[in-house]
């Protein structure tokens, strides 16, 4: 590949990025076809979201300050919900998403909250970081992911999500133990299972040591049937009937595969790590794997928890780790509790005093039906002594 012969080059596009500069690196070259999928413009909320509940866990993290990179096929820029903080297209064909996989992998990580829209990502305030190293659906050049491995972990990055996949190869395990040495939690794919007989091979990078490879679940919380059982799965993300982001500042539903599970584990790694900015990416994957629903009662692999990945507090943490309190409770609005009235001194005297007269008069009442029948009989003579 001409023109981007070394990982500096792709740094200095980063640098360009964040700048809004443009560089030369090497002449364009128009993709074969740019026809991804049309989305739709209407969006509700899915399973996935509703099951592992984002919002929730706002109130301790967002992601700010987090550098994510993503490693796919590119992102639409126009996407009212993305917000790119740097981007590099690494096959000189431009950054714009052909595929649509790439913008659905950006937008589960990272899609910004916006009023109205029933559709955000995991860690609306990480810095999303683009590589464009594919203008296919999976795949793609392998010394051009080896390339944007390393370029991530050069500039920063402290998760790197790799939702594409290959064969084992030493670049690409060399660069992976490089991201690694550089505090980068490598959040990759599982695979599905694609040979034509269904035999089940392991996926690279996600079968390498120190990965945090990530099969598919379904709504059930259970592995997927497509999801590659011969790569060593650590946690489980949603990966079947998933909703995301797509170009054409549109949305696309019913999305599936390991490569959609990734991005969901990418965001809550994004999450944990500005949680817990002392841990480094070795403990925070081993956070991520401890919190997983059903790991603790002696599962395996359990579907990733956001809340108790960035809540619970794990005896096996550094003793400088960080203490978890729960968030403050929010303050009730005016008005919704009703304050006690003051005591009002002058009504209640006001009220001793009718009370005093009326007794008075009930009692004048009773004497008076009493005296007046015995006046009557005596013809209101005074009565003699005995």
């Amino acid at each position: 590949m001409t023109g981007l012969g070394c990982s500096d080059m792709i740094g200095h596009a980063f640098l360009a990025g964040l700048l809004g500069l443009h560089l030369p690196l090497a002449p364009a070259i128009a993709p074969e076809k740019c026809q991804p999928p049309r989305g739709s413009m209407q969006v509700g909320e899915s399973w996935a979201q509703q099951r592992l509940d984002p919002r929730r866990v706002w109130s301790l993290s967002t992601g700010a300050g987090v550098s994510v990179a993503i490693i796919d096929s590119g992102v639409d820029l126009t996407h009212p919900q993305l917000r790119v903080a740097g981007k590099a297209d690494l096959t000189r064909t431009g950054i714009r998403d052909c595929v649509g996989h790439g913008t659905a992998v950006a937008g589960i990580i990272g899609a910004r909250h916006v009023k109205g829209v029933p559709f955000y990502g995991m860690a609306p305030e990480a810095r999303l970081l683009v590589y464009k190293q594919t203008n296919a659906e999976r795949d793609g050049d392998p010394d051009l992911l080896v390339r944007a491995i390393k370029s991530a972990a050069d500039v920063g990055a402290k998760v790197i999500n790799v939702s594409v996949s290959t064969s084992d190869q030493p670049a690409l395990r060399q660069a992976v133990a490089y991201a690694l040495a550089k505090d980068s939690l490598i959040v990759a794919a599982a695979g599905n299972i694609k040979k034509e007989d269904g035999t089940p091979i392991p996926d690279y990078p996600a079968s390498y040591e120190g990965v945090l490879a990530v099969g598919a679940a379904g709504p059930n919380g259970r592995l997927s049937d497509f999801s590659n059982v011969k790569t060593p799965v650590a946690v489980l993300g949603p990966g079947q009937g998933v909703t995301s982001t797509w170009p054409g500042r549109s949305y696309f539903k019913d999305l599936r595969g390991t490569s959609y599970a990734a991005p969901y584990v990418a965001g809550v790694a994004a999450l944990v790590r500005a949680r817990f900015p002392s841990l480094d990416q070795a403990q925070v994957l081993k956070r991520i794997v401890t919190t997983a629903d059903g790991v603790a009662s002696g599962g395996k692999a359990g579907m990733v928890n956001p809340m108790l990945a960035v809540s619970a507090i794990l005896p096996f943490e550094p003793a400088n780790a960080p203490v978890v309190a729960p968030p403050p409770l929010s303050p009730l609005p005016a008005g919704v509790v009703t304050q006690a009235p003051p005591v009002d001194h002058d009504a209640i005297r006001l009220a001793l005093l009718v009370a005093g007269l009326g007794m008075g008069l009930g009692l004048l009442v009773v004497v008076t039906r009493a005296v007046i029948p015995m006046g009557h009989r005596r013809g209101w003579r005074a009565g003699r002594d005995d």
